[in-house]
């Protein structure tokens, strides 16, 4: 649609008017006024994880038993969502590129899983319900991502990715305690069982928080509205000095060439079959009840303890990202925050005592930090174009899906109480999806070294791939 045809004159204005002092004052505003707009994301995040991981919490209230599911029928309810995921990831990151609207697109979408949310049934309902559901809720991550790149500097990401999707970590606990309320006080109400009631409910506020959402969110800094001339060049030339200058405008990719660029690209599949198996080390999240009521107390008290783990995986996710961005190093804390959630899996192998499996718990949650600044690395290593951008995102997340259809199979009743040989399974996919990323850093490095050795041999820099100083965040 609308493309970015007077970007040029744009930037050439915003550089010219603006004094340096003057800019950095500016600046500061409309960073913070993009930060009041986008953190609406967060609560999106949160009803989408509260929404998704709302059948674990149902578990525990005879939601196996009321529908009679037996064998791996659970966990197919569980996995049959990621293949939503993994369909509709790709084409509606880039429709969201030609419609350059994510504030109609991602609350529609929204509306759509909230109305499904809040449909159960017997089995096959169920699992029809599941499927669809992840098609309507596939849009909101790569699309998030994506909206976050196009205001962002590469810098800035971590600590505002961190901002947008601590609303899932928080809602991992919080959900909890939300469905715990439900669960002990909806029994029986209407003649209907206080799991459906928990269904009924998040769907509803679900949509609410949508049709909200619309007039909130913004779009991107060419077709927002309430975005002033001067903030709206600013916008655009703060990203075109940090490496974007050739992503848009009369050179802007087609959505096509996009895809083309991005299924080309082997750095793209280098992080989609790394997040594979990373997304195999993050099974655990969606049988974290499960996993707390192997403590062995009553419904209401597992559901409490299973809050604080991903109250303190917040505050670390908002700690290491924070220094990630400073000191523009991705890999490293990644490696750091999986070293952490390998700890608490080990434990839980070696031992059953109550004191040291619940310590596991907040190790393993800490896993949330470097899921984080994972993401903002994948965002700012396809930061240059955008459309190539929109599907790389998208790729990765899509065929990161196969993870989560692999993971949940990974914690059947039979292995329970201890669930030593799904925390093994756990620990051997985080060693390897980690060592993976270990080689993607290597790789950047190397082309950083190439870049900068290009750019002091160079004649003409007009005649370089990559404009003046920039180089990949490893």
């Amino acid at each position: 649609m609308s493309a970015l045809s007077n970007e040029k004159s744009e930037v050439a204005h915003a550089s010219s008017v603006l004094s340096s002092h003057s800019r950095d004052n500016l600046e500061r505003r409309l960073v913070r006024k993009i930060d009041l707009h986008v953190s609406v994301i967060m609560v999106l995040y949160a009803l989408n994880y509260i929404d998704r991981a709302s059948i674990s919490s149902a578990r525990l209230a005879g939601f196996e038993k009321d529908l009679h599911l037996h064998g791996s029928q659970y966990a197919t309810i569980l996995s049959i969502s990621s293949v939503g995921f993994i369909v509709m990831q790709v084409p509606s990151n880039m429709f969201l590129h030609w419609l350059e609207r994510p504030a109609i697109l991602l609350p529609f979408c929204m509306v759509i899983w909230g109305l499904l949310s809040t449909l159960t049934g017997f089995y096959t309902g169920v699992l029809l319900c599941r499927l669809f559901l992840g098609f309507a809720e596939a849009p909101l991550f790569p699309g998030s991502m994506f909206l976050l790149s196009g205001w962002y500097k590469r810098d800035e990401l971590a600590v505002r990715t961190t901002l947008v999707t601590c609303g899932a970590v928080l809602s991992a606990g919080f959900g909890s305690l939300f469905a715990s309320g439900i669960l002990t006080g909806m029994q029986g109400q209407l003649g209907q069982a206080s799991w459906r009631w928990l269904f009924y409910i998040e769907g509803g506020i679900t949509i609410v928080v949508a049709i909200c959402a619309m007039f909130i969110l913004p779009n991107f800094p060419h077709n927002t509205r309430w975005l002033t001339p001067e903030e709206r060049s600013l916008a655009i030339s703060r990203l075109a000095d940090d490496g974007y200058g050739r992503m848009d405008g009369s050179g802007k990719r087609t959505t096509m060439q996009g895809l083309r660029n991005a299924l080309s690209d082997w750095k793209v599949w280098c992080f989609a079959v790394a997040l594979i198996v990373d997304s195999m080390s993050l099974s655990f999240v969606v049988y974290f009840p499960t996993i707390v009521a192997t403590m062995g107390y009553d419904k209401t008290v597992t559901l409490l303890l299973a809050a604080p783990p991903w109250v303190l995986a917040t505050i670390g996710a908002f700690s290491l990202s924070r220094y990630s961005d400073n000191t523009q190093k991705r890999y490293i804390c990644i490696a750091a925050s999986n070293a952490f959630a390998a700890l608490g899996f080990i434990i839980s192998i070696c031992t059953m005592s109550m004191i040291a499996r619940y310590l596991s718990l907040f190790l393993m949650a800490q896993i949330a930090a470097g899921q984080i600044i994972l993401w903002a690395w994948v965002n700012n290593t396809f930061s240059r174009e955008p459309a190539k951008r929109a599907v790389a995102i998208a790729v990765v997340g899509a065929i990161s899906g196969i993870g989560n259809i692999i993971g949940v199979f990974a914690w059947p009743l039979s292995w329970g109480p201890t669930y030593r040989f799904s925390y093994a399974i756990c620990l051997a996919a985080l060693g390897v999806s980690t060592a993976m990323f270990g080689i993607m850093h290597l790789h950047l490095k190397r082309i950083n070294e190439q870049i900068e050795r290009n750019e002091q041999n160079t004649k003409n820099i007009n005649d370089l791939q990559d404009p003046v100083g920039f180089r990949y965040l490893v």
